[in-house]
């Protein structure tokens, strides 16, 4: 018996049970076989599940009768089918579906991370200890927990490879290589002669991880040989999609994913721009999914995968499809219930030393603390706790999640900001912040398995009272209340002007609302910005200001800084946060922002005004007299629909026809790139051929630029 004790990477069925790659402390990594029998489940009417019983006796099953909780309608008389190896289970679940479709199936389609994870205690990238015969797995323990706040680090070799272009724009010439302290260029051609040289570096280096540029679309599908680390597995490939999620259409490239080693394509990765690998392997430890897994998927797709686990780990039902629709209401009880978030419209016009104080992660906590779960029975109307003396399914999932985000806020906010930890603890708070997210959404969502509309309105009705009496108490304090919107607050009071000044406030709501509230930041000025269709109308979230130093706001976790620096911007639905802004409108913008911020008050801004106009024109020369790069005047949008679809084209539709004209794949939800242009088709896409730089539309972009200048100007100079 050999007793192994590392990190576990890497699991997939094979054709005896499970293959199992184990990172050892000892440096090597260990492929081990282990047996694992799952099981799914049928409920239904009592005479479809005997039929069901005889179609399965000679499938090679186990079969048996068993009572399970279903989490809304209790415990079920259930058939237990338990299949020897796992990768049979899919095969054998289409057979049985497509026969019996009347029946409810519970547990089938949960992914294998997550049954291992829950049966064994230990997760994809959870340390363990294995003993074993021969390659044969005949015990596992965990030994550690994937809500440690400092896990041991894995001593990952990464390979990273990016070629010197992007593919879709015009071919590679060459591909980057990095790894270790090595770092140099390959050429691509001849491809032979580059796919020997990077073979050889695989087999050499024997990386964990191929993190790429453009591999999933790119790289991988070029190579002719096996990439994989389990050489008997081909590269797992899956089609490029389209699909609507957050409000928007999403396109996603086709993905390679590997075995015994991971491969993440920065470029095909949702949120990896938001907190980087070290974000991707913290969301993997607590969501249970492989990290290539879930490097690719969204955040709702990981708050799933942890209310699966929990589900798994209570013994409660997953079922395949969503069972419970949303309870019938009168238009009284629907106007009533469905409200949304609370949005107090703000004071339009500029404001000085004004204080933001925001509730921390509000709606995750509001379902904790008020235990709210789709199976817990309540009044979403009242705004009362709804609660019950058993932890619900949701609550369960979030608490450690929660928990976890603020313990790495605290000790980010305790380090110094050149400590070499404080990037690595900020990537990994991102990555749990954007989880918690999308947890609120997902209560609510259509498809959401333990999801429930009367959960989601709960959630918002609570959070309505409770921002009114954080605004109640503000009041009481003497201070004015400027903006509230949703989970935040835009304070002010004369002589409030210093961290200090705000600490009774804080205290206070917190003391009356019971969620924790932080000091985000006090405004030198801050504007709050009217709509551009009538100047009398506010509009909520459109808003500029410059910040005075607060050594006790906003922990590292969200700044990079002890606090804020004197004279930082904050902006949020201007020009600026536009994706489809060009980078020369939005680099003027800021420019002329960080003019204005050097204003030690609000009075003084009036002298910096004439320089920032200056800055404008001298903006404006540049683009007439042709200095501009071409890539500072590329405007980005999203495609919404096929091109075909479109009645009449945007400017995004007319330069995906010319990607098409040019042989060029495109999709809805794929961004386009182009210029705007004089005459038709008014575009240019980027990447189609050579930009005659004499046809760019001047005026259009003149316009733009005068634009994202008055939208910052203007309103400071009607103050003043």
């Amino acid at each position: 018996m050999a007793e192994h004790t590392g990190w576990l990477i890497d699991l997939y069925p094979d054709e005896t049970g499970l293959m199992l790659w184990l990172l050892a402390d000892a440096g090597e990594r260990l492929s081990l076989r282990m047996d694992f029998p799952v099981t799914f489940y049928a409920a239904g009417d009592f005479r479809l599940l005997r039929q069901a019983w005889r179609f399965l006796q000679d499938k090679g099953v186990s079969l048996a009768r068993e009572t399970r909780r279903d989490l809304f309608s209790g415990e079920r008389e259930v058939l237990a089918i338990t299949v020897s190896r796992p990768a049979a289970l899919p095969g054998l679940f289409a057979e049985l579906s497509a026969a019996f479709p009347a029946l409810d199936y519970y547990d089938a389609d949960v992914p294998l991370p997550l049954r291992f994870a829950a049966r064994t205690g230990v997760g994809l990238l959870g340390r363990c200890q294995i003993d074993s015969t021969g390659n044969r797995v005949a015990a596992i323990e965990a030994l550690d927990s994937s809500w440690e706040l400092d896990p041991a680090p894995i001593p990952l070799r990464v390979l990273e490879l990016s070629p010197d272009v992007d593919p879709a724009l015009r071919p590679p010439k060459q591909v980057r290589v990095r790894y270790g302290r090595v770092d140099y260029a390959l050429s691509l051609e001849p491809f032979r002669a580059f796919e020997i040289a990077l073979g050889a570096v695989i087999h050499q280096y024997n990386p964990d991880l191929l993190l790429t540029d453009y591999g999933d679309t790119w790289l991988l599908p070029k190579l002719t040989f096996n990439p994989n680390r389990d050489l008997a597995r081909d590269v797992l490939t899956r089609k490029a999609d389209s699909y609507f999620a957050y409000g928007q259409v999403v396109y996603r490239g086709s993905q390679a994913h590997l075995f015994g080693r991971w491969h993440i394509d920065r470029k095909n990765a949702m949120l990896f721009s938001e907190y980087g690998l070290e974000g991707v392997l913290e969301q993997a430890r607590v969501t249970g999914l492989g990290a290539q897994e879930m490097a690719r998927k969204s955040p709702g797709a990981g708050i799933t995968a942890m209310q699966m686990l929990t589900a798994l780990r209570t013994g409660v039902l997953v079922p395949v499809v969503k069972q419970q629709a949303e309870s019938v209401k009168t238009l009284d009880e629907l106007i009533r219930a469905d409200k949304g978030g609370m949005i107090y419209q703000p004071l339009i016009g500029v404001h000085e030393h004004v204080a933001q104080i925001d509730f921390a992660s509000m709606y995750p906590t509001i379902m904790v603390n008020f235990n709210i779960s789709p199976e817990i029975k309540g009044s979403a109307l009242s705004g009362a706790t709804i609660g019950s003396a058993v932890e619900g399914l949701i609550p369960q999932t979030l608490r450690p999640l929660l928990e976890k985000r603020l313990a790495l806020k605290r000790k980010l906010s305790e380090l110094h900001p050149r400590d070499c930890r404080a990037k690595s603890l900020k990537a990994r708070a991102a990555a749990l912040k954007w989880l918690l997210v999308v947890c609120f959404g997902y209560l609510g969502y259509k498809n959401a398995r333990f999801g429930k509309i009367e959960g989601h309105e709960a959630v918002t009705s609570i959070s309505r009272e409770l921002l009114l009496q954080a605004k109640e108490t503000a009041e009481e304090l003497g201070f004015s209340v400027l903006h509230m919107y949703i989970d935040c607050l835009f304070v002010q009071k004369p002589d409030c002007q210093n961290a200090a000044d705000f600490a009774s406030l804080l205290a206070a709501i917190e003391q009356q609302t019971g969620i924790p509230i932080a000091l985000e930041g006090i405004y030198r000025w801050v504007a709050f910005l009217p709509s551009k269709r009538d100047r009398r109308i506010p509009v909520p979230n459109r808003y500029f200001g410059v910040l005075d130093a607060c050594p006790a706001c906003a922990s590292v976790a969200d700044t990079g800084e002890h606090g804020r620096r004197d004279g930082e911007i904050k902006y949020r639905g201007i020009e600026l946060r536009r994706h489809d802004t060009p980078p020369f409108v939005a680099k003027v913008q800021l420019a002329v922002l960080q003019c204005l911020a050097q204003a030690a008050t609000l009075e003084q801004v009036q002298e910096y005004i004439p320089k920032a106009r200056e800055s404008v024109e001298q903006a404006k020369r540049e683009l007439r007299a042709g200095r501009v790069p071409v890539e500072d005047l590329v405007i980005t949008q999203r495609l919404s629909r096929e091109v075909a679809a479109y009645k009449s084209p945007s400017p995004a539709a007319r330069a995906a026809k010319q990607w098409l004209e040019a042989g060029k794949s495109v999709a809805p939800g794929q961004v386009m790139k182009f210029v705007f242009t004089r005459g038709k088709p008014g575009v240019w896409a980027y990447g189609c051929g050579e930009l005659d730089e004499r046809t760019v539309d001047i005026g259009r972009y003149v316009e733009l630029l005068n634009r994202a200048a008055e939208t910052v100007i203007d309103v400071l100079w009607a103050k003043i």
